[in-house]
């Protein structure tokens, strides 16, 4: 193999970039876009880029790159963190970029650039520097983004106004592979050591709004009352029995925020609004779910003297991966760990996806010990991390061959 690889480097930058944020028990992280620890991370792998020969750049949003000469492959991932996170999320892919196009400099060749952008975590959008760069989202519109505090991203990224230059070209890159860990437990539980990602799901996300009567709690019989919360309640029950029939065992839908107006206890509440999300890697079972949800609210409503509204439907569509890109990390996970790989499904939204708009994109998981992330307790065995960094750079060289063709 023309990459030599160095696990032990690799693995002493991966310690090095946890000390950023470094928090909690364990090894924990707390490193937002924009932070001071998430700041001080990408100028140290900026240090790291120029070091292995690559031409350093910012861009206006703060992704950082580590470009090589002439058409390259793309490789990176995110370096911010969850407000609790852990030390892989994004920061794995970063990693395994600066490693590969270290040791491609090293060798040579093939050319490699490495990125870490920036907001993947959502403090202000979904996966805002990646959107950003590939044009789903215009700058404009994401500086009037807001974090729950109300900061918004364009005075948040003015904090790296000292360090930002150009957008990058992207018809430079032949096309973006991303390492991740699972997040989930399958590989884990199967004791397998990759997953080649297939495609990354779609993603509905809307607001539902029961009303109802606000009154007494003490002195309103309960046949009398119309409590919106009971009707959400209700929601939840038929909506499961009626997607059993839609879905598949990837499927996923989750009700992550419920607000009760006014919120007291001796109040029976007037409104009830509640998020309601779902996921699925067929863009038809997206549709059907979302018939269902919306007969199944108006139903409630109607049988139960309730009014019913909606927000706007946000959706991002399902995203696959190339198939050239796929051939090659599964030969190369064949190669390093022969029987211990599996081609799998992104229920978690990453870079990628952005990407996917500009070239054609690749993903390869790693386990996630328990199946545990966006927490503290976030972990992978190191033997893992390496077996993962070893199947993309067999990959890499495949790759090469195969994009520039």
């Amino acid at each position: 193999m023309m990459i030599q690889i160095r696990p032990d480097r690799f693995l002493q930058d991966l310690h090095t970039l946890r000390q950023f944020g470094a928090a909690g028990v364990g090894k924990g992280v707390v490193r937002p876009a924009y932070s001071d620890p998430d700041i001080a991370a990408r100028e140290w792998l900026a240090e790291r880029y120029a070091d292995a020969g690559l031409k350093t750049r910012f861009d206006p949003v703060g992704s950082v790159w580590g470009l090589a000469k002439g058409q390259s492959l793309l490789i990176g991932s995110h370096s911010d963190s969850q407000p609790e996170g852990g030390w892989l999320d994004g920061a794995l892919g970063v990693v395994c970029g600066l490693e590969i196009a270290r040791a491609a400099m090293e060798a040579g060749g093939p050319a490699v650039s490495a990125v870490s952008f920036q907001d993947e975590e959502g403090r202000f959008g979904v996966t805002t520097g990646s959107r950003v760069w590939s044009g789903a989202t215009d700058l404009k519109s994401a500086d009037r983004l807001t974090d729950t505090q109300g900061l918004s991203f364009a005075d948040a990224r003015a904090r790296m106004r000292h360090l930002a230059g150009d957008f990058v070209d992207y018809k430079r890159f032949t096309g973006f592979l991303e390492a991740h860990i699972e997040q989930g437990p399958w590989l884990y539980e199967a004791g397998e050591a990759v997953g080649v990602v297939t495609d990354i799901v779609g993603i509905r996300d809307m607001r539902i709004t029961f009303e109802g009567e606000q009154n007494h709690a003490g002195t309103t019989p309960m046949h009398r009352r119309r409590d919106p919360l009971q009707a959400m309640a209700r929601f939840q029950v038929l909506i499961a029995e009626r997607f059993r029939n839609v879905v598949t065992p990837q499927t996923v839908w989750t009700t992550g925020h419920v607000d009760v107006h006014p919120g007291a206890h001796s109040i029976v509440p007037g409104r009830c609004t509640f998020s309601m999300q779902w996921r699925d890697g067929e863009t038809e079972r997206l549709k059907k779910m979302e018939e269902i949800i919306r007969d199944t609210a108006g139903e409630v409503a109607e049988d139960g003297g309730f009014s019913v509204s909606t927000s706007d439907l946000v959706g991002i569509e399902p995203v696959p991966m190339d198939a050239r890109m796929q051939a090659a990390l599964g030969d190369a996970a064949e190669d390093v760990a022969p029987g211990r790989w599996r081609r799998m499904q992104s229920g978690a939204l990453h870079d990628a996806a952005s990407v996917a708009r500009l070239m054609p994109v690749a993903m390869l998981f790693v386990p996630s010990i328990n199946g545990i992330s966006h927490a503290f307790a976030e972990d992978t065995r190191e033997e893992d991390l390496v077996t993962g960094l070893q199947v993309m750079a067999q990959a890499v060289e495949r790759m090469s061959v195969a994009l520039a063709a």
